[in-house]
This record gives C-alpha cells, sequence and structure tokens, in this order.
C-alpha cells in the first residue's frame, strides 16, 4: 500500500454471495518524481509509475494489491504489494487494521510484511506497523515497529494540506530515525496532485521535494 495516493486477496475475505455482490471494485493508476516510504526514497530519486485494484465490501473488509518501480541499487526493479483489512467509522472517529506483504519478484530474498493499525478522529490520526514474516535477507526489519502521528485539514473542497511525523525503531540495528513531511494537494476531475517537502533526521540525509499525480476509477 505504498501509494502516492491513500488506499486477490479478495475473495478469501467474501463468505457469502450477498458480501460478494455488495462488493465494489476500484483501481488507481500514479505517477510521481520519487517513490518516498517513511521518508526514504524507494527508486533512488528517480520517477516512479504506480498502480493499484483495490475492493471494499459494505461491512468494512477490503484487500487489493499494488505496483512501482524501484531501485535499490540491486536487481529488484518493482515492488507488488498484497494487502487486505478492515476499515470503518462512527462519525469523525474512524479506524482501519490489516495485513500487508511487500513482495520483490525479481529481487534477491527482499520480501517482507506488516501488521498495521491505524485509528484516528477528524483530522488527527495515528498509525502503527510491525514487521513480521521477513525472508533471509530482510532480517533487519525483524521486530521493526513504525509508529506515525498525521495531521490533514480540508482547506476548500478541492485543496487539502497536512503534515506527517513518524518513528522507525529497529530491534536488531542501531539505525532508528524520525521523519517528517508537509503536503498540499488539489483535487481535479483527472486526478489529484500533491506537492510534498519530506525530511529525516538520519546523518547527511537532505530534505526531498516531490510532486505526484494520482487518479482513482472504479471498475
Amino acid at each position: 500500500m505504498k501509494k502516492f495516493a491513500l488506499s486477490s486477496l479478495a475473495v478469501a475475505l467474501m463468505a457469502s454471495s450477498s458480501v460478494v455482490s455488495a462488493a465494489e471494485w476500484s483501481a488507481n493508476i500514479g505517477a510521481g518524481s520519487d517513490y518516498l516510504w517513511r521518508g526514504i526514497s524507494q527508486t533512488d530519486g528517480k520517477p516512479a509509475i504506480s498502480g493499484g485494484i483495490d475492493v471494499g465490501t459494505d461491512i468494512g473488509f477490503y484487500a487489493g494489491t499494488w505496483v512501482s518501480n524501484i531501485d535499490f541499487g540491486d536487481d529488484a526493479t518493482y515492488e507488488l504489494d498484497l494487502y487486505g483489512g478492515f476499515a470503518g467509522d462512527v462519525g469523525d472517529f474512524f479506524w482501519d487494521v490489516g495485513y500487508v506483504y511487500y513482495a520483490y519478484p525479481n529481487g534477491d530474498d527482499l520480501d517482507f510484511g506488516e501488521v498495521y493499525a491505524g485509528v484516528g478522529w477528524n483530522w488527527f490520526g495515528v498509525n502503527v506497523a510491525y514487521a513480521t514474516n521477513e525472508s533471509a535477507s530482510e532480517k533487519y526489519y525483524e521486530d521493526a515497529f513504525y509508529v506515525e502521528a498525521t495531521f490533514d485539514f480540508e482547506l476548500t473542497e478541492t485543496i487539502g494540506i497536512g503534515f506527517a511525523v513518524g518513528n522507525y525503531s529497529f530491534d536488531i540495528s542501531d539505525e532508528d530515525y524520525v521523519n517528517y513531511n508537509a503536503y498540499v494537494s488539489k483535487a481535479t476531475d483527472i486526478g489529484d496532485f500533491t506537492f510534498m517537502v519530506s525530511d529525516t533526521d538520519l546523518d547527511d540525509d537532505d530534505p526531498i521535494v516531490m510532486v505526484s499525480w494520482a487518479y482513482e476509477f472504479d471498475l
């Protein structure tokens, strides 16, 4: 779910014909000057193109898949995410829990997964993620924990601003870091355009400016 514009397994989630009939399918495409994940470029500062398919039900279950090009300086050239979860809201309060698996099919045993959860009220949200199912070469992520606070505001019906701050901690590494970003977005008939500035407290890490576009449509 590492999307430019925040979100298969669907069959397993649909246990009855009534749920299947209520399922809503959608797709998304996106492009950006970079692919940032928790403040770190996944494309070595190069542009990224992404796309995905999602299905949701009227009882809150959802699932999907998403793909993007990457550049880690090795054989891996693309990332494929598979995810499923449950989300809902009551008034201004909302929540989301699920699991995501990050796969790198032509990489060298890079796959790993995360259990995630998020809660929020109105313009404020808190998200957490705990790494699991690390492949042999991704033990770096073993017991890794990420927590993030988000603040999102609608200035008008089509313009939004927001900022976020997160902390990534690693059980078997001393490379814990804090990342933060601020953005402004504009919704149009041809998709959402976003301008973002992101940075971390890692040594020798400079701020990254990213512009992106995302478009979602029903199937």
